[in-house]
């Protein structure tokens, strides 16, 4: 920057975009005709604004409105009396009035052409997201009258209705009553028969009223409902899940610092596309204190774990004295220091989650960290009840995370995974993982989703939703595989060209100086 005598010049102020802009706005070539009355007026009251008043939209406007006519109809400036002294000083109140010196050239050149593009890139979604992914809270409406229909069918009173014990008795696990609360053509209730026979199948009263009548392959009809090719699939049993893994009775372990307790084979409703489903019996099961006690023994005597999940089955099915107590012992295990809670409930039948149950969490979690973590797979599963569950279990615990599996039909695609990111989101709830579907059981190959397509659909997102609202997308081989793809895309030299996600734009990026990272002259070191 130019100074003299401590004044800084003018046009040293202006930056080269700047420059740049009142360059395009000087005459190039013949001016047909006269720019006319209209316009003349419109400069006009778009110069005395910019000129008056301290803001800098008016400025804006007029340098909008200049350049539109010097490319649509070859008219500069100078055809409406404005000559480029004019020019420079407003620009330069335009950088004097915005707070962080942005210039007018940066601001019209730069800044809202890219903010246009990527409102461009959003729009599509915009239009479509409510359609194509409806949340429960928008599709509320109907899923009362469906909560009416199926109370007065299952004969249950408003008590009953609203809790845990009455959802559990009368919750859907036959193909009779499930036909009688759903629309089920013959053929698609002889193939969810040939399932129960095999696999359980048990949907709750309040997840049932979340199907939409008359869609086909809903996306909560296919988390809930078993069908044929559960049984056409499944060919070579692979061994279950953590068979490998299970240094100890209950104890699931992949890391060194993280151990799952299995605490239950106890879900609220079963679903088709179960990572655990060989552990899931027959029958529902409380375990013996001797055995958490076995669980509990095995991390006592390690001391490199810290991290605890606490799942099952599903962690919020326990009764609240037995995850009281289970709470209580890893409390007084000096070395855990973290403990997660893994649960469908509050989707699944979130009247589950009562007063005691949070004041359980919430003394947890004053003693040492408590993290919920549930999954939630389709916009449709948020409603206005199970997102006030989630605002309740924010409150209790250290934080909310979800763990969303990739299934066909359900969230394979770009809208309806952000969709579900964005609703999710909103209800108190933190996007964490994205699973892809596991290859280890057979039964449910049919909702696999081919990586690549995933790693589209969460690639997409960075750029076009909120950083925190975007999961990281993981497949299950033995622990957890980053799945995302290498935005690095070569070096020369000591500059890298890397590629934004969201538009495939490439561009470049100085590394560090190795010189100066490998100088130990650092600092205070200096000194």
């Amino acid at each position: 920057m130019n100074e003299k005598n401590g004044v800084v010049s003018e046009e040293a102020a202006l930056d080269d975009y700047t420059k740049a802009l009142l360059e395009a706005l000087q005459p190039s070539g013949e001016l047909f005709g006269d720019p006319g009355e209209e316009a003349r007026l419109k400069v006009n009251e778009l110069l005395s604004k910019a000129s008056k008043e301290e803001l800098t939209e008016p400025i804006v406007e007029l340098f909008t409105f200049l350049l539109h006519y010097k490319h649509q109809h070859r008219f500069s400036p100078e055809a409406f009396c404005i000559d480029q002294k004019t020019l420079e000083n407003l620009a330069l109140k335009h950088q004097r009035i915005d707070e962080h010196l942005v210039s007018i050239g940066g601001r019209l050149t730069q800044a809202l052409p890219i903010a246009a593009d990527a409102n461009d890139r959003v729009d599509a979604y915009l239009k479509e997201k409510d359609e194509v992914a409806p949340s429960g809270i928008e599709l509320w409406d109907t899923i009362l009258e469906n909560q009416a229909r199926i109370r007065a069918k299952l004969k249950m009173t408003d008590e009953e209705w609203n809790s845990f014990s009455g959802q559990i008795r009368h919750a859907v696990d036959s193909i009779e009553t499930l036909a009688d609360l759903i629309d089920l053509t013959p053929e698609a209730a002889a193939s969810v028969a040939r399932v129960t026979g095999e696999y359980r199948m048990r949907l709750t009263p309040y997840y049932t009223s979340l199907i939409m009548p008359g869609l086909v392959n809903d996306p909560v009809m296919l988390q809930s409902i078993p069908t044929g090719e559960m049984i056409d699939n499944a060919g070579i049993e692979i061994p279950p899940v953590a068979a490998d893994h299970s240094p100890a009775r209950l104890i699931d372990q992949f890391y060194p610092r993280v151990v799952t307790i299995k605490a239950t084979n106890m879900c609220a409703m079963y679903c088709t596309h179960c990572l655990r489903i060989a552990h899931i019996g027959r029958k529902d099961r409380i375990y013996s204190r001797e055995a958490y006690r076995e669980a509990l023994d095995y991390i006592r005597a390690n001391e490199r774990i810290r991290d605890i999940l606490v799942t099952g089955g599903d962690a919020f099915v326990l009764p609240n004295s037995m995850l009281d107590w289970l709470l209580e012992q890893l409390d007084e295990i000096d070395h855990v220091k973290i403990k997660r809670l893994g649960t469908r409930v509050p989707v699944t039948v979130p009247m589950r989650v009562d007063e005691e149950l949070l004041d359980i969490i919430e003394k947890s979690n004053d003693r040492k960290p408590i993290r919920v973590v549930t999954q939630i797979n389709t916009a449709q599963e948020i409603t206005p009840v199970s997102r006030a569950t989630f605002r309740r279990l924010s409150k209790s615990s250290f934080t909310v995370l979800n763990q969303a599996v990739l299934l066909k039909g359900i969230n394979d695609s770009r809208v309806k995974m952000w969709k579900l990111c964005e609703t999710i989101q909103e209800a108190y709830v933190r996007p964490y993982y994205i699973f892809n579907c596991s290859y280890r059981n057979p039964q449910f190959a049919h909702f696999r989703v081919p990586l690549e397509v995933g790693r589209d659909i969460v690639e997409s997102m960075y750029g076009n939703i909120s950083g925190d609202a975007i999961p990281r997308y993981i497949a299950t081989a033995g622990g957890k595989i980053p799945l995302h793809r290498s935005n690095v895309i070569s070096m020369e030299g000591d500059s890298y060209t890397l590629r934004k996600p969201w538009n495939g734009e490439q561009v470049p990026y100085p590394d560090a100086d190795p010189e100066l990272y490998g100088s130990e002259d650092f600092a205070f070191s200096k000194y």
